[in-house]
């Protein structure tokens, strides 16, 4: 009878470790349709099939070089020789402005503070605020006048009152240059005049204006200011598309004989912002055409879907040995990306979890990676994270996992 009951146990055994592993390899597979994959907010999809949205090229873009950059993803939609090394002109007063803003932003200025206009300050050359040496003005009037005025006098005395002088100023220039990544950027003025060793790229300025319009939102309103009058004398903003589009809210022109016609732009309409930056146009109209249109195409033929949501689970990985026998796995941040119009059925997700998954595991620590493309092309690939701990179970746990995992490999 015992030799009976124990063979039944046996047998009730391995139907129990069976099960468990092909459960465990079940819980394991992850669909790469993106129609079964949790998507978050993304547009569901029609049952009957549609035509083929097909996308068109970008428009043709007379200038030297130029780029398209989704604001909230920061994906490139469109460019042309998007990473030359090319003479910024006036659009080196972005650079200066974002350290003004920082600046502001940790109290070591404030917009109401008075600058004291040096003699450096006053007599320097091209487009002007004309400001008089030896004049006390505000800092967020000298602020209006770099952008609206272009004035290359308001922006040297910015620089001298935060660091004491532009020679001091400038080294802050390419150390924020390099924090945020702008591989082909050097600064040797604060004003974008013609000098030697003096250069950026359309796709460094796309990065500039994105962290200028995500770290200081409360300074991005002056960008948007079509009029400035100091001292009787009411100048008007270079930016034209200030005046064409009503999306438009910014930012800033540039031009020298070698720059050409440079313009930074960015609008948003229906909750999607885009940047755009052209260099090295022939006409000072060419600049806001060009701007334009990158934007029309843009906001046309794009969408930008949240596929993932922050510390959501993706998928529930098999873990052995632990308290629990599986365990969420997400994100860290949200996922989101911009893609053609009609073409959200076409994307492919893939998840893939790092082997065997052994207790304990730890949260916020990646277990894997997600992969989303399209046609082929990786739009996107991040790390996938625990997003709880499961510390190691009991003896009988660990035990009857050893076990399971075994039948596992063989089965696999």
């Amino acid at each position: 009878m015992r030799h009976i009951t124990l063979k039944l146990m046996l047998a009730l055994l391995s139907i129990f470790l069976i099960s468990t592993t092909a459960f465990a390899a079940k819980e394991n597979t992850v669909s790469t349709n993106p129609n079964t994959v949790n998507v978050g907010t993304a547009m569901p999809l029609a049952n009957t099939p549609k035509p083929p949205v097909i996308l068109p090229p970008p428009p043709a873009i007379d200038a030297k070089s130029y780029v398209l950059m989704d604001y909230q993803t920061g994906q490139i939609l469109a460019s042309k020789n998007m990473h030359q090394e090319r003479a910024p002109a006036s659009l080196t007063k972005l650079m200066t402005l974002y350290i003004t803003f920082s600046a502001i932003d940790s109290d070591q200025i404030k917009l109401n503070d008075k600058v004291q206009i040096s003699k450096t300050a006053w007599q320097t050359g091209g487009s002007r605020m004309f400001i008089n040496v030896g004049s006390f003005v505000p800092v967020k009037d000298l602020i209006q006048g770099v952008i609206v005025d272009s004035g290359n006098d308001a922006t040297v005395a910015l620089s001298e009152y935060i660091a004491g002088s532009q020679k001091a100023f400038v080294p802050l220039m390419n150390q924020q240059a390099k924090a945020l990544g702008m591989k082909n950027t050097h600064y040797s003025d604060v004003n974008g005049l013609p000098v030697k060793d003096h250069y950026s790229s359309a796709y460094d300025l796309a990065l500039l204006t994105r962290a200028t319009i995500h770290n200081y939102p409360d300074q991005y309103h002056w960008f948007k200011e079509k009029y400035f009058t100091w001292d009787k004398i009411k100048q008007t903003n270079r930016n034209w598309l200030l005046f064409r589009d009503p999306s438009v809210d910014g930012l800033k022109t540039g031009h020298t004989k070698a720059a050409g016609y440079c313009l930074i732009s960015s609008a948003k309409r229906d909750g999607m912002r885009l940047i755009t930056v052209v260099m090295g146009t022939p006409t000072e109209e060419a600049r806001v055409d060009t701007s334009e249109r990158l934007l029309n195409y843009g906001f046309r033929f794009f969408q930008t879907y949240n596929i993932y949501q922050a510390n959501t689970p993706i998928t529930q990985a098999r873990v052995w040995g632990g308290e629990r026998s599986k365990v969420g796995m997400g994100l860290a941040q949200a996922l989101t990306l911009s893609i053609p119009k009609g073409q959200y059925s076409q994307l492919n997700i893939k998840v893939e979890l790092n082997g065997t998954i052994h207790a304990p595991v730890v949260k916020d620590q990646s277990y894997g990676t997600v992969t989303v493309s399209l046609k082929g092309k990786v739009l996107a690939k991040k790390p996938i994270i625990a997003l709880e701990n499961d510390p190691e179970g009991g003896l009988w746990t660990r035990f009857t996992d050893a076990i399971s995992l075994k039948f596992h490999k063989w089965f696999s």
